[in-house]
């Protein structure tokens, strides 16, 4: 029999087709709604271990189906499943997708610890699937054009990249401040980002001094976290981040030899216009403003990786790292 190219281009969905699970407040206010602006992807099929919840959701977005048993959902006719539930229900919930045949894009941090994600790494690539993380920030076009300066040599070498995430958060219901359930507090939630960031740009980190607090709420996980990392290639990386700051300037700056950019108001604002500025050895300062959904940027990304068969710009590997990294900063502070 021969197969034409014709048909083989036909083999090739032209639409993305995607299942969710969990039905936070991200899912509801940001994930979804970018999905709906981006051309060539439609939502299937929700899952929620509350069936009146995934109901709500899927009526709201126009899912086909909806479900409260994973097994049964993971059956629907969709491409890829976005897991955003709770971090300790990832795993299970990858490893179940990657049998299935399901592309995966996991939320951060991809599960409890990194012999989980070793594992949901090794089943993705078993079963031939994408294993695509959503480290949000790196989709920023602002910090896409930053990460080109940086690697073109603008600012020369690399001598400190800091990073700071602070929010206003206090202890609730939700599951992020129940350590069985997130692992633990603002490290893991906003320090995941963060040291993302400082990989992005510094490259890997072969050192880490770090502390954990809780400086303003008292909890089951920490409020505050920070750090102090050195990179295999030379130079140094700091973040901190905390769910007890009402105001904070959130940025990151890159300093260089040559020079020096900071991206601003990028993290933890929406509808606000981020803020590059590049400062150069004999050059008169820049500064560039860009208001961008970061989400509908990402979710493009993972359109064109499923569907081209491409490497997502955010790995399981990636996720990997960080993880590594942060477990290293909690070890330090039991």
């Amino acid at each position: 029999m021969i197969i034409t190219s014709a048909r083989i281009k036909a083999a090739i969905p032209r639409r993305l087709k995607w299942g969710v699970s969990g039905c936070g407040n991200f899912v509801e206010t940001s994930f979804l709604p970018a999905l709906t602006l981006v051309r060539r992807n439609k939502l299937i099929s929700v899952f929620s271990h509350d069936l009146s919840r995934a109901q709500n959701i899927a009526v709201k977005f126009g899912a086909q189906t909806y479900s409260n048993k994973y097994e049964e959902f993971l059956k629907g006719d969709f491409h890829i499943v976005y897991i955003a539930g709770a971090n300790a229900h990832h795993y299970e919930q990858v490893i179940e997708a990657a049998k299935a045949g399901k592309h995966v894009l996991c939320e951060k941090p991809v599960a409890m610890n990194s012999k989980q994600i070793t594992e949901m790494i090794d089943m993705c690539k078993e079963n031939n699937v994408t294993f695509a993380v959503n480290f949000t920030h790196r989709f920023h076009p602002l910090v896409l054009k930053a990460k080109e300066l940086v690697d073109k040599g603008m600012i020369g070498k690399i001598v400190s990249v800091s990073a700071s995430f602070n929010i206003d958060y206090a202890p609730n219901d939700n599951f992020r401040f129940k350590k069985e359930l997130s692992g633990g507090g603002a490290l893991r939630d906003l320090g995941s980002h963060m040291i993302d960031m400082l990989r992005l740009f510094g490259g890997e980190i072969n050192n880490v001094k770090g502390f954990l607090d809780n400086v303003v709420y008292n909890s089951d996980v920490e409020d505050f976290a920070t750090a102090i990392l050195k990179f295999e290639k030379g130079g140094y990386g700091y973040f901190n981040v905390s769910y007890n700051a009402n105001k904070s300037f959130n940025r990151i700056e890159i300093l260089g030899h040559k020079g020096v950019i900071s991206i601003e108001n990028f993290v933890g604002k929406k509808n606000t216009s981020g803020k590059l500025v590049i400062n150069l050895q004999g050059e008169a300062k820049k500064a560039f403003r860009k208001r961008a959904n970061k989400i509908s940027f990402m979710i493009r990304s993972v359109q064109k990786s499923v569907l081209k068969n491409n490497t997502p710009l955010v790995t399981g590997e990636d996720a990997l790292m960080t993880m590594k990294i942060m477990e290293e900063i909690e070890k330090q502070c039991l």
